[in-house]
């Protein structure tokens, strides 16, 4: 199972733009996940996800309260953005919690818990970064339990709704002359030192997924692919992707690096890619990419010839 991919909640779509379930769903039993400035709440030193009751937050101004769904004990669950809350005050909320980048803790967060803490970290961020509508710039407000917004002008009444970047993720494979399977991994400069990935762009309007993969190998790396095959997806609301990934096959080999794109990028036999170390290692060796990433899945799904 990829990281952030096993949503256990109910999203009760079909309920929650009804007012008074909602309200019914902010019972004393409601488990509330708070985002400070795109960072989740967990429990003091420990990579557990911190939920807090109904009653902890209820003096808190939950207009902007987001629901997320009910869990198999049937509690509301919601996220609630304290951004703009003083630091003090929120203090004396979470006392001894304190917020992360869940990706600080990514694979070693439950993973259910990890799917829901980053549902509630992409609809926040989504919140704050559409205040205004995007037709006629006038303010907008949260409706259907925080999965829209409506423009406040009469004349308007755009609804917006929360956007998911479609991006596309590969390993390109090609046996060489050798005899030998390689795989073409390429590098940011901002990366750490040593750190090689699968390639990955955003998807253009008007193209198949297909074709993204072959445009976005060939403006990075100058291969030419074909026989795209789809391997799985991932949400990465990081702040607002779906990940979606394949495993392609190179017609050509020699790799020519856009350096706008990329700051290099190599093949590799398995045997090399077996002996990288991993992100955050120290030294400049080889290293794979984070272990919560579908750039891992799809990299080791081609070490085990399971791609």
């Amino acid at each position: 199972m990829l990281y952030y991919s096993d949503m256990p909640l109910d999203r009760g779509s079909n309920f929650r733009k009804n007012a008074a379930w909602l309200n019914a769903q902010m019972s004393a039993q409601s488990k509330w996940l708070l985002v400070n400035n795109n960072h989740t709440l967990f429990y003091k030193d420990a990579a557990q996800v911190c939920y807090l009751t109904y009653q902890q937050i209820a003096h808190l101004d939950l207009s902007n309260a987001i629901y997320l769904g009910s869990n198999t004990e049937q509690q509301g669950v919601f996220a609630l953005d304290v951004s703009a809350i003083h630091d003090d005050e929120l203090k004396c909320v979470i006392g001894d919690a304190q917020f992360f980048d869940i990706r600080q803790y990514g694979p070693h967060v439950d993973i259910q818990d990890g799917s829901i803490a980053a549902l509630a970290r992409g609809l926040c961020y989504w919140h704050a970064t559409h205040s205004f509508c995007g037709r006629c710039g006038c303010k907008n407000t949260l409706i259907e339990a925080g999965h829209s917004r409506l423009c406040e002008n009469e004349h308007c009444k755009h609804p917006t709704f929360p956007r998911t970047d479609p991006a596309v993720i590969m390993v390109v494979t090609k046996v060489f002359e050798d005899g030998i399977e390689r795989c073409l991994l390429g590098r940011q400069a901002i990366w750490q030192q040593g750190m090689y990935s699968s390639l990955a762009g955003f998807v253009d309007p008007g193209e198949t997924l297909e074709q993204a993969v072959a445009r976005e190998v060939k403006e990075e790396a100058g291969i030419d692919v074909d026989n795209v095959r789809y391997i799985a997806s991932q949400p990465w609301p990081f702040p607002s992707s779906i990940m979606l990934g394949f495993i392609a096959q190179a017609k050509t080999e020699q790799i020519n690096v856009d350096k706008d794109e990329l700051d290099d990028a190599k093949w590799f036999t398995r045997e090399e890619v077996k002996a990288f170390g991993n992100m955050g290692d120290e030294g400049d060796h080889y290293k794979l990419p984070r272990v919560d990433s579908i750039s891992r899945f799809l990299i080791e799904q081609w070490l085990s010839n399971k791609a």
